[in-house]
């Protein structure tokens, strides 16, 4: 039996790379993933604009969730829309949003998970609150889980779709299982009291 590590939990909650450390090792996400999350991006990179799509049009079937959309976006700079009725899939806003959506999945597959990637899984969180991006934007904490249910669910769908060998698709799906809890994570944070 190992001897039991001791934990600043007052730590884990102002110290960002110090939290990601623990609920990584906590988790069991490594290099190894990183690997694997990588070896899928010559797969996933075609098929990103096609779960793009797939997230905005489950989006879009809510009322609660296309609300969001309608007040100005951060860094968006084009019209507009001034209700829910008037706001469609190939608005100008949509098509900004999902630009960065598709960036986004595309750093996960890519981009070394360094301080800088973990700066930015963290601003992922917070730009769905008031802390960042858009005042008028306050994402509530239950539409982020179910978002990023869906998400998780598209992509194991995804891989699993994509003919790998059971070895490379079981490293694969537990890659993706680990970093979307860890990206919930600094999602929750963000709503915490």
């Amino acid at each position: 039996m190992t001897a039991m590590k001791r934990i600043d939990e007052g730590r884990l909650e102002t110290d960002l790379p110090y939290r990601f450390a623990w609920t990584s090792e906590f988790v069991g996400f490594g290099e190894s993933d990183v690997e694997a999350l990588h070896a899928t991006a010559p797969h996933l990179g075609p098929l990103v604009p096609g779960l793009v799509d797939a997230v905005y049009v489950k989006l879009f079937a809510y009322d609660a969730t296309k609300r969001h959309f309608v007040p100005p976006q951060h860094g968006y700079e084009g019209p507009t829309p001034t209700s829910l009725e008037d706001l469609t899939l190939d608005h100008e806003i949509i098509t900004f949003r999902k630009q960065h959506l598709g960036r986004y999945l595309e750093a996960l597959v890519t981009r070394p998970y360094d301080g800088k990637m973990l700066a930015y899984l963290d601003t992922v969180g917070k730009i769905h609150t008031a802390e960042a991006g858009s005042a008028e934007l306050k994402v509530p904490l239950v539409q982020m889980n179910a978002l990023l249910g869906f998400v998780a669910d598209a992509v194991i769908a995804t891989v699993l779709g994509l003919g790998l060998a059971r070895k490379e698709e079981t490293r694969a799906l537990r890659a993706w299982n680990k970093l979307l809890w860890l990206q919930n994570d600094l999602v929750a944070r963000h709503y915490a009291a």
